[in-house]
C-alpha cells in the first residue's frame, strides 16, 4: 500500500536522503581540488531540478512553498529536509556547507557537517554559546572557558567584553600556548571548552594541537580552533582530534573580497560536558535547527553564492600566496629596517618545527609539481619595523601596491597596523599580553608576482633613510580626481 499524507513526504525524503548520502560519499573519495570545485552539487540535481545549470544556482528567495498541508507539516516539524525559511536555511547556504563540511573533514573517515554563518565573529559566538548554558544540575556553578591570548581582535573583545564582563562567564587566558601545563592548570569541573586560534592572527602563535585536543578530552570538554588563516588546503583540525572549526570564510576561503561569511564545522559525536544528546550528536546541525532558527545569524543567499564560487580554486591559491610569502618574509628578515619577522615559514622561526607537522599543502604528494608532501604557510605574516610607532607609520603610509585595509586572505596583498586598527579596543594591557606592539604591521600577501611586493616594501623602509616617495592621494578639490602628491617623512 503507497504511504499517504504526512508518510508519503517522509518516504520521498528518506529515498532523497540516501541518494544524496551516497553521492557524498562518492564525493570524498575524490581529490580535494575536485571537491572544492563540485562540492554537493551533482549533475543529476542540475538537470532535474535546476534547467541544466552547471554552476549552483542563487535562491533569491525568503521562503519555501509547499505541496499541500501534509508537506508543510512534515517540513516544520523537521521531519523531511526543507529550507523552509531563508532565515534558518536555503538551497545556496546547503550547496556552501556541504563542500565545506567535506573540506574540513578531508582525509579522514570522520563524519562532518557544517553550518554556514553571517560572518566569522557570528560563527564564533554561535559556536561557544552552545556550551555556555546554565547547567539545572549546579545552577549556580559560576561557568568559565579556557582560551588563547593570541586571537583576532574581534575575538578577544567578545571573550573579554561580551562573555567575561557582561555575563560574568570568566575567559581563563592562555598566554604562552605552547606549555601545556598552563592550558590544564586553568581547567576545572566548570570549564566548558578549550579554544584556540591556529596560526593566531597576527602574531603567528602555534601549539600543540593534538596534545591540547587530548587535554580538552581528558576533562570531558571540546576543543575549538579557528583555522581561518590556515584553511583545510594546508591544516584541518578535526582530524587531529578537534571537535568543532571556526572559520571565518570572508578571509582566505573567499578571497574575491566580495562577500562576508563564517562556518563552524564539526564532527559527528562531539565531545561535552553539557547534557544534551542531540548538540552533541551532530552539534552543526543541530547549531542550525534550533539555536540559530531562533538567533538568526545565518548567512544570506547572495553571500554564500559568492564564497562558493570562491572556494573552488582553494588549494591552488593558498599554494599560490604562501609561496609568495614566504619570498616576502625570507627578504624581510634580512632588512636593515626591520626588527622582526614572524612567519611560520622562516627557519629562524621558533615554532617552526611544530607548525611543520600540521601545516601541509593538501594532496601535494599527488600533485606533479611536487610528488611528495609539502609545507605551506599560509599568506599571513607581521614584521616589526626599528624605531617604532610613527617610523612604522611612515613606512606603512608609504605602501603603494600593498593596500591598506584591516582585509586578510585577499587576491591583492593587504597591510594593516593591528595596534591602531584590528586589536585597537583590546587596550594597551591586551595588547601586550598578546605580543602586539606598535611597531608591528600585519602583511597578508596575494597572488601578485612577490617581487613587486618586495619592491613596494623596499621602496617605502626608504623613507627611514629619508627618500622622498611617491604616491597617490585624492585631490578632493579636483572633484575627487587622483593627482600625484610627493610626500617625505
Amino acid at each position: 500500500m503507497e504511504p499517504t499524507g504526512i508518510d508519503y513526504y517522509k518516504e520521498a525524503a528518506k529515498r532523497a536522503m540516501q541518494w544524496q548520502a551516497k553521492y557524498q560519499k562518492e564525493m570524498m573519495q575524490c581529490r580535494f581540488d575536485t571537491i572544492a570545485v563540485h562540492g554537493i552539487y551533482s549533475m543529476q540535481e542540475a538537470l532535474d531540478y535546476n534547467q541544466g545549470s552547471i554552476i549552483e544556482p542563487i535562491y533569491m528567495s525568503t521562503s519555501q512553498a509547499y505541496r499541500d498541508s501534509d508537506e508543510m507539516e512534515a517540513a516544520l516539524g523537521y521531519m523531511v529536509p526543507t529550507w523552509c525559511y531563508s532565515r534558518i536555511a536555503n538551497p545556496t547556504m546547503y550547496y556552501l556547507e556541504g563542500v565545506m563540511a567535506l573540506l574540513d573533514g578531508y582525509g579522514s573517515d570522520i563524519e562532518t557537517s557544517c553550518i554556514a554563518t553571517s560572518s566569522g565573529m557570528a560563527a564564533i559566538q554561535s559556536a561557544v554559546d552552545q556550551f555556555l548554558v546554565v547547567d539545572p544540575k549546579h545552577p549556580a556553578a559560576p561557568m568559565n572557558f579556557v582560551a588563547t591570548t593570541q586571537l583576532y581582535g574581534g575575538t578577544f573583545q567578545q571573550f573579554s567584553i561580551r562573555k567575561d564582563v557582561e555575563r560574568a562567564v570568566e575567559w581563563r587566558k592562555v598566554v604562552n600556548s605552547t606549555d601545556l601545563s598552563e592550558w590544564e592548570s586553568l581547567i576545572d569541573e566548570n570549564t566548558r571548552f578549550l579554544y584556540g586560534e591556529l596560526p593566531s592572527n597576527p602574531g603567528l602563535a602555534f601549539f600543540d594541537l593534538k596534545a591540547v585536543t587530548a587535554l580538552a578530552h581528558k576533562h570531558g570538554i571540546p576543543m575549538i580552533v579557528d583555522a581561518t588563516v590556515a584553511t583545510p588546503a594546508l591544516m584541518r583540525p578535526i582530524e587531529h582530534g578537534a571537535d568543532i572549526v571556526i572559520q571565518s570564510v570572508t578571509k582566505s576561503m573567499a578571497t574575491g573580497g566580495t562577500s562576508i561569511a563564517g562556518a563552524i564545522i564539526s564532527r559527528k559525536n562531539i565531545t561535552s560536558n553539557i547534557d544534551n544528546p542531540e548538540m552533541k550528536a551532530d552539534f552543526a546541525t543541530y547549531l542550525k535547527l534550533l539555536p540559530n532558527r531562533d538567533n538568526g545569524p545565518n548567512i544570506s543567499p547572495m553571500n554564500a553564492f559568492l564564497a562558493l564560487n570562491d572556494i573552488r580554486t582553494l588549494r591552488m591559491r593558498m599554494d599560490a600566496t604562501s609561496r609568495n610569502t614566504q619570498k616576502v618574509a625570507e627578504f624581510l628578515e634580512t632588512h636593515k629596517h626591520i626588527e622582526k619577522v614572524a612567519y611560520l615559514g622562516l627557519k629562524s622561526h621558533p615554532l617552526h618545527d611544530l607548525a611543520s607537522q600540521y601545516m601541509v599543502l593538501v594532496d601535494s604528494e599527488y600533485d606533479e609539481l611536487y610528488g611528495e608532501k609539502v609545507n605551506r604557510f599560509g599568506h599571513l605574516m607581521s614584521f616589526n619595523v626599528k624605531g617604532g610607532a610613527q617610523p612604522t607609520r611612515n613606512v606603512f603610509d608609504a605602501f603603494t601596491r600593498i593596500w591598506r585595509a584591516t582585509d586578510l586572505g585577499r587576491i591583492k596583498s593587504v597591510a594593516t597596523i593591528p595596534a591602531i586598527s584590528t586589536h585597537s579596543q583590546q587596550g594597551e594591557k591586551g595588547r601586550e599580553m598578546a605580543d602586539i606592539p606598535p611597531n608591528m604591521i600585519r602583511l597578508c600577501v596575494g597572488a601578485e608576482h612577490p617581487d613587486d611586493m618586495i619592491n613596494d616594501l623596499d621602496r617605502a623602509l626608504s623613507v627611514l633613510d629619508g627618500k622622498k616617495v611617491f604616491i597617490t592621494a585624492p585631490d578632493y578639490s579636483a572633484g575627487g580626481a587622483s593627482s600625484a602628491r610627493l610626500r617625505k617623512e
